[in-house]
């Protein structure tokens, strides 16, 4: 049974493999297509091992070193190959971060994971930040008007990068209690969510990524904000 698991998490890694070499043939759209393929094989992984209770230490492990490839090295590949070359150094350097403030963001997850809130991510979540690159570039091949913007993607893959070892908190939605939650309001919305996805799934996950990331920096500053005002009535 501890087989099982491993062998999803395995699965992740082979197909980010799939995704630098298709990124490095030019197929960009199998690129990010295998990316989110490893996504799927990712969420499922440690489903499968809670759900089979096979947990383990390598386990845990195993997994980060597959997110690095799959989530780390196959978007970055992506990224370099479209948009990134046309920088030089700067764009190396851009692709360079982005892979090593993943490995960075993994380490400080794996030493971590015990003492955090269960309901929020410290940082942005590598797979968040490896599909909203994805996805960014999916758009630059799709709409021509994205190729007069290429500087925003420099800039693009820098936020995230430091938004992954930052300490923003992003909610997480692996504690969500779908026995709690009323059926009806569920079901209207999967539906609403699965229609959008059926005729803009690209779009959607581009809006979707870029909410869910402006929305951890708009936490964080009105969080200092109310710290601020807070000082200043202590101390008025």
């Amino acid at each position: 049974m501890y087989i099982i698991p491993n062998l999803f998490t395995a699965s992740s890694c082979f197909f980010g493999i799939l995704s630098i070499v298709a990124s490095i043939g030019g197929n960009y759209e199998k690129a990010v297509i295998y990316i989110f393929i490893s996504l799927l094989l990712d969420g499922l992984d440690g489903r499968v091992a809670r759900m089979t209770k096979t947990t383990s230490a390598f386990g845990i492990e195993f997994d980060s070193l597959a997110d690095i490839i799959a989530f780390g090295a196959a978007p970055a590949i992506l990224f370099y190959s479209v948009v990134g070359n046309s920088f030089n150094k700067f764009g190396i350097l851009a692709t360079g971060i982005f892979v090593v403030f993943a490995a960075i963001r993994l380490a400080r997850f794996n030493i971590t994971t015990q003492s955090n809130e269960p309901n929020v991510f410290i940082g942005l979540p590598l797979p968040t930040a490896a599909i909203a690159l994805s996805v960014w570039i999916k758009i630059y091949i799709n709409y021509d008007f994205a190729k007069e913007f290429e500087w925003i993607y420099i800039v693009g893959v820098i936020v995230l990068s430091l938004l992954m070892v930052s300490n923003i908190r992003y909610p997480s939605f692996k504690k969500i209690n779908f026995s709690q939650t009323k059926f009806r309001q569920f079901l209207i919305i999967s539906i609403l969510i699965l229609s959008i996805l059926y005729l803009r799934p690209i779009e959607f996950f581009v809006i979707a990524t870029t909410i869910y990331i402006f929305y951890g920096i708009i936490r964080a500053v009105l969080n200092l904000y109310t710290i601020k005002f807070k000082k200043i009535d202590k101390a008025n």
